[in-house]
């Protein structure tokens, strides 16, 4: 799944941060997105959790049914007409009948085909973002959901759908936290955060910060990514913080797509002067 704000490009820039051992300790990511940090793990013991319900319903099915979700996906058509169509199911009674296979089959496919793979929701939560007319999209990746499912049942991992305060209420001392959570705008034209439905704001952040915080009373090592703004830079002085280069698309200002800073935040090793 490709996914707004996905950390692919950033895994070594990521993995230099990592403390040692962090394999052998439960592994938490409360925002999971596209999971690419965490697949680039697999990390033996995980708990991973997305509010976005239709995002972790695409998780559990890739686990416990496989073969059917394969199946779905040949179904489904690279036309303009199809796409719409089934971008519109959100918004009929007829999407409360589809199974959780149909539903993760929807998801795939509309990730797969909409225009530069921008999952985005309005405010009514109904999926938005126009086709992207791409000659040959990789709708059905069997070698992939095979082996995400392989992992997802030979690993100990729970997949939850909450509040990501919910799953980090009672983390071990010894666990790890990944936090990749909406970002905090560097500007209005690069605000985005369509994949949840009412996106967030300052107290939103405020609220996460003090959940960091509780972390580190609690003696548990998190890394939090989010935009290099001021704002974020304030909130997180005193913890280490690093300034990485990753290539964004996603801002109604063609002129501001492309390499931009972003702030990788630890509470563990030596504290910046």
């Amino acid at each position: 799944m490709k996914w707004v704000g996905g950390k692919r490009q950033l895994i070594p820039e990521i993995r230099k941060m990592l403390p040692e051992g962090i394999l052998k300790h439960p592994y938490y990511e409360p925002f999971i997105g596209g999971g690419a940090l965490f697949f680039d793990l697999q990390p033996k013991r995980a708990v991973i959790n997305d509010y976005n319900g239709e995002l972790i319903n695409v998780y559990t099915v890739i686990r416990d049914h496989p073969d059917e979700l394969i199946e779905d996906l040949k179904k489904h058509k690279n036309t303009a007409e199809y796409f719409y169509e089934i971008r519109s199911i959100d918004r009929q009674p007829l999407f409360y009948n589809l199974t959780d296979i149909e539903r993760a089959s929807r998801i795939i496919y509309l990730n797969k085909t909409c225009y530069n793979g921008l999952y985005r929701v309005n405010n009514s939560g109904e999926f938005n973002s126009p086709f992207g007319k791409y000659k040959n999209p990789n709708i059905v990746n069997e070698p992939v959901i095979r082996a995400v499912s392989k992992f997802l049942n030979s690993a100990e991992v729970q997949i939850l759908n909450c509040d990501y305060e919910t799953v980090l209420r009672d983390v071990p001392a010894n666990s790890f936290v990944y936090l990749d959570p909406p970002y905090h705008p560097i500007s209005e034209s690069s605000n985005f955060t369509g994949y949840v439905r009412g996106g967030w704001n300052e107290k939103d952040q405020l609220r996460l910060r003090d959940v960091c915080n509780r972390l580190n009373d609690n003696g548990v090592k998190f890394l939090l990514s989010n935009s290099a703004s001021d704002f974020i830079r304030e909130i997180y002085a005193g913890y280490n913080i690093f300034v990485v280069r990753a290539n964004r698309a996603v801002n109604s200002d063609s002129s501001k797509r492309g390499q931009i800073d972003e702030f990788l935040i630890s509470n563990y090793g030596k504290i910046k002067e």
